[in-house]
């Protein structure tokens, strides 16, 4: 009897061993089902970065004359991996420095560009310089113009996107205005920089 019983003691454990090396050998993946998750996560990532961010992504605004002033030219924005850039090139602007901020509506309408309403300030803050405490999502800062009236400025950030489902980010359908004085980047609501000389939309 003691032998017997010793017998199917061993018997069962062979049985136990055999069964999890066999489950084992089950849940081990294949290397098509490595593949094939790989690809899956690969394409997510591609997905997100295109449709999220919508990669080089490029927005061409036509700046148009306000406020009785010859202001002419473009400003280019461009989505990036990380962060959108943009590209000012304006004419006929007076020699000085003029600031130039997103605003919140994207409407050009009005003969001064007050239809495009107050700074784009998504998240409540103050009117301010970028990257010194709080500012609106729309204080860009000052154009430096030079005697011929010519201006060139590239600003970039990872605070804007072009199109996507971030509306404290999403720079579609906002304007920018360029005004006819300098931004004091302490003067609330909009630096004390006077009247609207150039419009665009974002769109």
């Amino acid at each position: 009897m003691k032998k017997l019983a010793i017998g199917i003691m061993a018997f069962a454990l062979t049985m136990t061993v055999t069964s999890c090396k066999e489950g084992k050998e089950t849940e081990k993946p294949t290397d098509e089902t490595e593949k094939s998750y790989e690809e899956g996560m690969d394409q997510d990532s591609h997905d997100h970065d295109e449709t999220t961010l919508m990669v080089d992504k490029k927005v061409i605004v036509t700046m148009s004359a306000k406020s009785g002033s010859e202001v002419s030219g473009e400003i280019t924005f461009v989505q990036g991996k990380e962060e959108v850039k943009m590209y000012v090139e304006l004419n006929g602007l007076k020699e000085g420095a003029h600031a130039i901020h997103i605003h919140q509506n994207g409407d050009c309408s009005s003969d001064d560009g007050k239809s495009a309403g107050g700074h784009w300030d998504p998240t409540m803050e103050d009117h301010g310089k970028w990257g010194e405490n709080m500012h609106h999502s729309g204080d860009i800062g000052n154009l430096e113009v030079a005697a011929d009236g010519k201006a060139k400025l590239e600003f970039s950030t990872d605070k804007w996107c072009i199109g996507c489902d971030d509306e404290k980010r999403n720079i579609l359908g906002k304007g920018v205005i360029v005004h006819a004085s300098a931004d004091d980047f302490k003067s609330q609501p909009s630096g004390a920089a006077g009247a609207r000389e150039a419009c665009g939309v974002i769109e």
